[in-house]
């Protein structure tokens, strides 16, 4: 079948999110063809270039996400124009669409008013056909029209009481951003060279990225799966506290992402979060149960086998060392880590820790980490065994790659206690590299940590020091039960979250999409004219023996070579076998 893959700021790009899961669900679905829709943030990640490509992607059409011009847009540039009717035709339907943001009265909820789900939905798809009839609208999301048409909204009775104080300079932050979420009206991807030719479109997240999926369900039937292993909608709600808008802004634009999740959710055929954790959030924002289909991210087990195997006889340099692995942010709270780990040489004063972690991006990061540096100076001065030995910090600060850790299983290999102190967390990748290596864990219980860890390590509340510091030390007084708890989790990540597990279950769950709900496409000859029984029943059966038959292949008749599967020639030549002896 043919697949049309949505994505945002990810994959094909070199870096991004989601890249590496999507280059394995591609390569391990050889047996599909894939077109690749994707949608860059910067232009860093477009100079950075692409991924090497697998052959069974046979085109990439990019589009940014970025810039503000509108030539830079594939084929979303107006086309001589706007007339007075179209420019009439915007009005209205962005006019309907910002009364029902600024109401906002169902926004992210369960349970979401069917009347101002459609009035949303049917603004949306007004814009759309717009678009594709008249050209781009980038330059008309961004126009005055637009900014009054939100004034208004937000002046009207009924609007939410945050967006009744909005300002100009406001209105014209909310009217660019929306307008980026809403970039992909404006593209040219739905004829019948585009997603109108696919047979199922896949959107990698929510929000932007499966707004393309939108347009192809509407303009020619195809259906939707859209997966998320991070919530899009979550993930705005905790951006927006860290940009310099106002609470009016921010009130709108959660109110548009909520609804904009809503119509996603409900309109998608099958909605597969990553854990029960996005889940939650998910039926949270009005998607329906029965369309959400659990699917674990898929991660390379192959690197973390020798460790994994070898166990902690093998590899472990010091059984009491505490490990931290991750990227080193304030959202993994090493402050408790390292106020828990006080605790902890108290109890066992040989223990030490080791945080290693990727190179600090930005000034942000670069700060947080000479603070945790600075405070683990001032928690553990340099110690000696001796007056004329040298003093060592019993805490170590290590970048991946670096001498000390060359490979990151090499960091797994010489921990005994793989620590999480998160406060905020998605799925935990580390935890699970840390299954894989068979060792124990200590996390915090935040995101979908303790369904992953489900019950083969310790979870202690986020923010507490002292729980996490004696969960340590248990574990660090009881070198079986890590032995234990390490076979028990490395067991566990192999049979839920390899690539084999989750390349298998979307190989199952494209199948029984176009098996359910197949786009109906009307076959017509070179003058245009309907072709009956165009599209045989054996077009839909998976694999790839419905190809062409007899003349039009160019082989010889009657061989497989023609066309024609293997059972089809031996059952041929055994019923002409028949007949010869018959007629003797």
């Amino acid at each position: 079948m043919r697949i049309g893959l949505l994505t945002e700021g990810g994959y094909p790009y070199v870096s991004g999110e989601a890249r590496l899961w999507c280059d394995r669900l591609v390569r391990g679905l050889g047996q599909h063809e894939f077109d690749i829709y994707a949608l860059s943030r910067s232009e860093r990640q477009e100079t950075q270039g692409w991924i090497e490509l697998p052959p069974q992607v046979s085109q990439v059409r990019t589009a940014p996400l970025w810039t503000a011009d509108d030539d830079a847009l594939s084929g979303a540039g107006p086309r001589g124009g706007h007339g007075r009717r179209a420019r009439r035709r915007f009005a209205e339907c962005f006019g309907e669409l910002a009364a029902v943001v600024c109401r906002g009265d169902f926004a992210g909820s369960a349970d979401p008013c069917d009347e101002v789900a459609d009035r949303f939905g049917n603004a949306l798809y007004g814009l759309a056909e717009l678009a594709r009839d008249e050209g781009g609208l980038a330059g008309a999301l961004r126009s005055e029209t637009a900014v009054r048409a939100l004034e208004g909204a937000c002046r009207a009775p009924g609007a939410l009481r945050a967006a009744r104080t909005v300002r100009v300079p406001d209105l014209l932050a909310v009217a660019g951003l929306m307008e980026r979420a809403l970039r992909p009206l404006s593209l040219d991807w739905y004829g019948d060279d585009g997603l109108g030719a696919v047979d199922l479109c896949h959107a990698t997240s929510g929000g932007p990225a499966a707004l393309p999926g939108l347009l192809a369900k509407h303009f020619a039937g195809v259906p939707l799966l859209v997966t998320e292993y991070g919530v899009q909608l979550r993930a705005h709600y905790l951006a927006a506290g860290d940009t310099d808008l106002s609470a009016p802004a921010r009130a709108l634009l959660a109110s548009f992402q909520g609804l904009l999740a809503a119509e996603v959710y409900g309109r998608a055929t099958l909605v597969t979060p990553g854990n029960t954790h996005a889940r939650r959030w998910q039926e949270r924002c009005g998607a329906d149960r029965a369309k959400l289909r659990t699917v674990y991210p898929g991660m390379e087990s192959g690197r973390f086998s020798e460790v994994g195997e070898g166990g902690y006889d093998d590899f472990a340099a010091d059984p009491g060392t505490l490990l931290w692995v991750g990227r080193i942010e304030p959202a993994k709270d090493l402050i408790s880590l390292l106020h828990a780990f006080a605790d902890v040489r108290k109890e066992e004063p040989k223990a030490r820790l080791r945080i290693v972690g990727a190179p600090a991006e930005g000034p942000e990061a670069a700060a947080y980490l000479a603070h945790c540096r600075a405070l683990a100076a001032q928690l553990f001065p340099d110690e000696a065994d001796g007056v004329h030995d040298i003093g060592d910090n019993p805490v170590s600060f290590e970048e991946i790659g670096g001498p000390e850790v060359p490979e990151l299983a090499d960091a797994y290999a010489a921990g005994g206690v793989v620590v999480l102190s998160s406060v905020v967390e998605g799925f935990p990748i580390s935890l699970v590299e840390a299954m894989f290596c068979g060792r124990a864990t200590v996390s915090t219980d935040v995101g979908a940590v303790v369904e992953v860890i489900g019950g083969t390590g310790l979870v202690v509340p986020a923010r507490n020091p002292r729980a996490l510091a004696e969960a340590c030390v248990a574990l660090l007084r009881d070198p079986e039960r890590c032995a234990r708890l390490g076979a028990a989790a490395r067991a566990r990540a192999l049979e839920l979250f390899t690539v084999e597990q989750n390349v298998a279950a979307f190989r199952g769950i494209y199948l029984e999409i176009v098996s359910h709900c197949p786009v109906r496409r009307d076959a017509v000859d070179e003058a245009g004219e309907p072709l009956p029984f165009a599209n045989p029943a054996e077009a839909y059966v998976p694999g790839r023996w419905a190809v062409a038959v007899g003349p039009a292949s160019g082989a010889e008749p009657g061989t497989e070579a023609a066309g024609v599967p293997s059972w089809a020639v031996d059952r041929a030549a055994h019923e002409d076998a028949e007949l010869k002896e018959a007629a003797v």
